[in-house]
């Protein structure tokens, strides 16, 4: 069983923002590549389905499962679900989420390696996954028992780092924010309305700390050097060349997460991302 094809460029939703089928059907039209479902979905797969229901070559994947919250066996008997209806189009990501969040959290290594175990037991196949990986010992998992891994909130440099630990096979798809405005003031107050909760997690603050930003950068609201790091925003051509440093890093695909008031309309978002980034 092969991985699914993503091409270069995909989309990062939160599930709950997805409840229109509609979008992925645009986004399909788009020319994007897959559309990958975070907040972490529920164990039934449900948002996915619809998502595979409403378009025909868009790869959907998840980013990602809370191995916490969503029983492996559960997961297991959904992914065999939509592979019968939707065959060779779903990428199931799965992570230990954030021990902030998740009063279970314990050993999350040994409880994602046992996860692995149960989906290798149920039939997933490896290249039919991936995992939320942000450091070198999760990084080195992911290229071991999947397809890959999907960093989130990440940069460049982290990619660059990701793609030695992996080596050159596995895949590598990180995350990436983009506000498409070209008012630094008004990019990063979105911007940070996003990245705030994310200043309290422990595993976020780690990585960051790894990639060089201070206690000074990732005291919330954050530093404009570590906004800018984070969010892409300004000009056509910097938000491009942003989104394909990664690409120029190592990264084989890219999940790009267009951050913009709560009434915009979504489509026009990432219409206009697309002709950035495809034009």
């Amino acid at each position: 069983m092969t991985s699914p094809a993503l091409g270069e460029i995909g989309v990062w939703r939160v599930g709950a923002a997805l409840d229109d089928p509609g979008l992925a059907a645009s986004l399909e039209r788009l020319g994007y590549g897959a559309l990958w479902i975070g907040g972490s979905p529920s164990g039934d797969l449900e948002v996915p389905e619809r998502m595979l229901e409403a378009t025909s070559k868009l790869t959907v994947a998840t980013g990602i499962v809370n191995i916490w919250t969503a029983g492996a066996r559960e997961v297991a008997t959904s992914f065999h679900r939509i592979e019968r209806a939707a065959p060779g189009r779903f990428l199931l990501g799965v992570g230990a989420g954030h021990p902030e969040a998740t009063k279970e959290f314990a050993a999350p290594y040994t409880a994602l390696r046992r996860y692995l175990d149960t989906l290798d037991e149920c039939g997933v196949a490896r290249e039919r996954r991936v995992l939320a990986a942000l450091g070198p010992k999760v990084l080195r998992l992911a290229g071991e028992r999947s397809a890959g891994a999907h960093p989130y909130l990440t940069t460049p440099e982290h990619t660059r780092w990701a793609r030695e630990t992996l080596g050159s096979g596995p895949l590598l798809a990180p995350e990436q924010k983009v506000v498409l405005s070209e008012d630094p003031v008004a990019a990063r107050e979105l911007a940070r309305r996003t990245l705030r909760p994310y200043l309290g997690l422990r595993n976020y603050l780690a990585n960051l700390r790894r990639l060089g930003f201070t206690d000074e950068d990732t005291t919330p609201p954050g530093s404009d050097r570590l906004v800018d790091a984070l969010v892409l925003h300004g000009p056509p051509a910097a938000v491009k060349r942003g989104v394909r440093a990664h690409l120029e890093a190592g990264a084989d695909h890219v999940a790009v997460q267009v951050l913009h008031a709560p009434d915009a309309d979504p489509t026009t978002d990432y219409r206009t991302l697309a002709d950035i980034l495809f034009g």
